[in-house]
């Protein structure tokens, strides 16, 4: 998350990866298990003379030996594996349409494994992410480096399908708002500009097929959540359109520049290169919103619900608008990088969508004195000094002493405070400012959570649209034991076949699912639930086919990783619970950790309510799904496409990353306990990840330290690779080019930018 420095955290968590200091640059890791330490030899020792001296002693530790192999070699055999309390049993998949293909079970990378090292270490690092352009195949020529069956080993050399370049095509994952169909059920959508000029906002390009070899998701899924997975991009066909690639004096941003930049014109052949140096993003959604309103639900009540006005026109289907809210902070440095992000998230999630969604900041002011709310020079002088222009207009400002202000308390004393930190701080309520913002802003009916340091490489539209589509279309039965999982489709196979398994891990757990409200010791009921209200949809009701029960409801929270039980799971502020009666037990929770995620109006509002009626809270992580849970909300994990660096035996991802209680990703065994989080280092989306910046500084053109080495090779460690000579080389592959895949924490972009 944001800005969180804590001496606690430094010491004992790895959240101290989310400062400046790059994790690609680390020479050591505070999770990797410590190499043995020596017996003091000033320590009494035992001599074997003495113990064995005595027939009896000698008879009986002879007998204690030989119990104690016999138990060792069992053990061994069983398959238990460190931090997972189910052993070895992890998955069964017997079921039919099993996965295309699992590695024996035994790995003979497990052999090579150094004890004081992680046990993913040990596997190659898998080479088919640095194939590009010129190496391009149709998906259905696509061989993946990995998963695959009887896989080998990291692939090592790439064949060149092409000599030159090929052009990528537009790319518009919106509806087709002028097609036939659309205009049936949907009021007419009106172009978006810019500028007052109505500079009309760019398209975006993508390549037809993928670069042979490049890996598949180890977890989550393209299709899935109907997400292209037969096109990529390439830095230009990304973000050429917003100035990547061109001067400032031309209106870019002067990136991209020196790198390879063969065949990147194509980009600016409809548009030129777009001049933006005097947008004004606020203005042009404005103007956007303005143009469309009447396509969408103007306001809401406090569950969420539209309020429906005399002139809506029967028969055509409003929409619901949605915020997305990007955390930042003073003090936060703004690249060229980060300008380029926000401008394609705005252009393609507002201007290209005709409204559907409008993007704001809330900038968190640390001076507690600083009069925000009463200054307007005060506010436009610390905008000044903090925010580009650009961006200025879609700029709320906050402080903890307003929060303090709206949320008076008195707040008890919490279970456990490890950060120290005080409960209207971002570090552990960064929820009370998106709460207040939904508080000023009815026309809302849900809301993203986003940061700053997160990328996502495709077209930001898809990804809103398609995961809010998926959720929509969940079933509530058995959503959150779905949600507490990961899903691997290389072990698990289809996503029925994820789902029977859920269903068999419950049953044989002995434990009730979710559905409905949580009922719990020194529970306090809502406004709403006093008055009868019930959260549950009518297709939940007992005659209803419980497969079809929240089918068509919109999710409350939609989340990027799964929703798990933090009871007992070693997450480090699992007890981080406020204003709860602490001689009674601890209240149920879910988690999700990175706090991107989508939340409904009905959820925000219930947490204001818990916070200023009942004076609750939680850490920022727990509190929107412990919410959901407690009232009753529908939750969904949209399984997302994640990748990993090397190639893993696929049951040891199944131990990693649901090791916890009863299969799930919660619980003992959790792997989002402080142990256990060094395995997301090489996947591409974790707080602590090493892969996801290394991947991305790749894909932008820039040389990186490959990470291989000795003992398996860590991040910062191993050869230089990349860069403007070796994507120009004649046995080069050219640019990378890159599936849809979101990356997380980006900390810097041109290596220049760490100095």
């Amino acid at each position: 998350m944001m800005e969180r420095v804590s001496s606690f955290l430094s010491a004992r968590s790895s959240r101290s990866n989310s400062g400046t200091q790059s994790p690609l640059h680390e020479k050591s890791d505070s999770l990797l298990l410590p190499l043995p330490q020596a017996y003091s030899k000033s320590k009494a020792k035992l001599r074997m003379r003495t113990l064995l001296g005595n027939s009896l002693y000698r008879r009986l530790a002879l007998w204690a030996i030989a119990i104690f192999m016999i138990t060792s070699v069992l053990i061994l055999k069983s398959g238990v594996r460190s931090m997972d309390n189910r052993g070895s049993q992890n998955v069964d998949v017997s079921d039919d349409d099993p996965p295309p293909g699992s590695p024996a079970e035994h790995s003979p990378e497990e052999d090579k494994q150094p004890s004081s090292l992680p046990s993913w270490i040990v596997y190659e690092h898998l080479n088919g992410y640095f194939n590009g352009l010129k190496s391009l195949v149709p998906l259905k020529n696509h061989t993946p480096e990995w998963p695959i069956p009887n896989y080998q080993g990291p692939i090592r050399s790439v064949a060149i399908t092409s000599d030159t370049v090929p052009k990528p095509k537009i790319y518009r994952p919106q509806p087709d708002y002028k097609s036939e169909e659309y205009l049936s059920k949907f009021h007419p959508v009106e172009d978006c500009f810019l500028d007052e000029h109505n500079t009309p906002a760019p398209d975006i390009y993508a390549f037809d097929g993928l670069p042979q070899h490049q890996p598949n998701p180890a977890i989550g899924s393209y299709d899935l959540l109907g997400l292209r997975q037969d096109i990529c991009f390439d830095r230009f066909s990304r973000y050429g359109p917003y100035g990547l690639g061109y001067g400032r004096e031309e209106g870019g941003t002067g990136e991209g520049i020196d790198t390879d930049m063969t065949g990147a014109s194509h980009v600016w052949e409809k548009t030129g290169r777009i001049n933006y140096n005097s947008v004004d993003w606020g203005d042009a959604q404005e103007r956007c919103n303005t143009r469309n309103a009447r396509r969408f639900i103007q306001e809401t009540d406090e569950d969420g619900v539209p309020i429906r006005t005399d002139d809506d026109k029967k028969g055509l289907t409003k929409i619901e608008r949605k915020a997305v809210l990007v955390r930042t902070y003073v003090g936060f440095r703004w690249t060229q990088h980060v300008i380029l992000n926000f401008r394609a998230m705005i252009s393609e999630l507002n201007l290209k969508s005709g409204g559907e969604y409008t993007v704001h900041f809330l900038v968190h002011v640390k001076d507690l004195e600083a009069p925000i709310w009463a200054d307007p020079r005060v506010v436009q002088d610390i905008l000044d000094a903090n925010v580009p222009a650009e961006f200025h207009s879609i700029c709320s400002l906050w402080s903890e002493a307003q929060m303090r202000l709206y949320y008076p308390g008195p707040f008890t004393a919490p279970f456990e405070n490890p950060s120290k930190q005080d409960i209207h701080g971002v570090y552990r309520s960064a929820h009370f400012p998106m709460q207040v913002f939904a508080l000023q802003h009815p026309e809302y009916s849900h809301f993203w959570n986003w940061e700053l340091d997160m990328r996502w490489t495709g077209s930001y539209y898809e990804l809103f649209d398609r995961t809010g589509e998926w959720a929509k279309a969940q079933s509530r039965t058995l959503l959150w034991e779905r949600s507490a999982k990961y899903y691997i489709p290389p072990l698990h196979g289809s996503f029925d076949n994820f789902s029977r398994l859920v269903e068999k891990e419950l049953e044989a757990s002995g434990r009730q699912p979710v559905m409905g409200p949580a009922l719990f010791p020194g529970r306090q009921p809502l406004f709403s639930e006093t008055t009868g209200r019930d959260n549950l949809p009518k297709s939940c009701g007992k005659d209803k086919d419980p497969k079809l029960c929240g089918v068509g409801e919109e999710a409350d929270i939609i989340t990027l990783n799964p929703l798990f039980d933090a009871n007992e799971s070693g997450w480090v502020f699992s007890q981080d619970v406020t204003g709860y009666n602490t001689q009674l037990q601890l209240p149920p929770r879910r988690c999700a950790i990175v706090t991107a995620s989508r939340l409904s109006r009905r959820l925000i509002m219930a947490m204001h309510e818990e916070t200023w009626r009942h004076h609750h809270s939680m850490f920022s992580e727990m509190f929107p799904p412990a919410m959901a849970l407690h009232h009753g909300l529908k939750a969904a994990y949209a399984p997302h496409p994640v990748f990993l660096d090397r190639g893993w035996d696929y049951k040891h991802i199944e131990a990693a990353f649901n090791g916890g209680r009863d299969g799930t990703s919660g619980g003992p065994g959790s792997p989002f306990d402080m142990k256990n989080e060094h395995n997301h280092k090489g996947t591409t989306w974790y707080f602590n990840s090493e892969f996801a910046g290394l991947l991305w500084r790749r894909w932008l053109g820039y040389p990186q330290m490959d990470g291989r080495g000795d003992n398996g090779g860590r991040a910062g460690q191993g050869t230089m690779r990349g860069g403007k000579a070796e994507e120009e080389s004649d046995l080069s592959s050219g640019r990378l080019c890159l599936r849809s895949m979101l990356v997380h924490p980006i900390k810097f972009e041109n290596p220049a930018e760490r100095a």
